[in-house]
C-alpha cells in the first residue's frame, strides 16, 4: 500500500492519508450478546405508545418500543437478559404501569410498586 500523501484535517488531531490502491475491508461478524431472550408482554389498546423501562436499561422511558401483535391484542418487546433479578415497568403513553399479569413486585422510592423479574 503506498501513500500518496497525508492531510491535516480541521480537527489537528486526526490526519487523513488518501491511498493509491482500494482497500479491502472485511466486514467484522457480531458478537452474539449474552443471556436468555426474555418476552415482556402487555394487553393495551391499539394505537397507544407503549415502552419497557427497568434496570436493565437505566429506566430509560423510550429505550425499548414494544410492538403491537394485532392477531393477539397486545404489546411485545423481547430482550436479552444474563442470570439474575430485574425491576421494571410498561410507559403507556407516559404513565408508568406495573405489570398486572405478574404478582412479583417492590415498593419504589415514587410511592408505587415495580414489577420484578427473575432470569435464570
Amino acid at each position: 500500500m503506498k501513500v500518496k500523501s497525508a492531510k491535516k484535517c480541521c480537527c489537528a488531531e486526526k490526519t487523513i492519508v488518501e491511498k493509491s490502491e482500494p482497500i479491502q475491508v472485511k466486514k467484522a461478524g457480531r458478537k452474539p450478546i449474552p443471556g436468555k431472550e426474555v418476552v415482556f408482554t402487555i394487553h393495551a389498546e391499539k394505537g397507544k405508545e407503549v415502552y419497557l423501562a427497568g434496570e436493565f436499561n437505566n429506566w430509560n422511558p423510550t429505550a425499548k418500543k414494544m410492538a403491537y401483535k394485532a392477531r393477539q391484542g397486545l404489546y411485545t418487546a423481547t430482550i436479552k437478559l444474563v442470570e439474575g433479578e430485574y425491576q421494571y415497568k410498561f410507559v403507556i403513553d407516559g404513565v408508568w404501569c406495573a405489570d398486572p399479569e405478574n404478582i412479583n413486585s417492590v415498593a419504589n422510592d415514587q410511592g408505587t410498586f415495580n414489577s420484578v423479574i427473575t432470569v435464570k
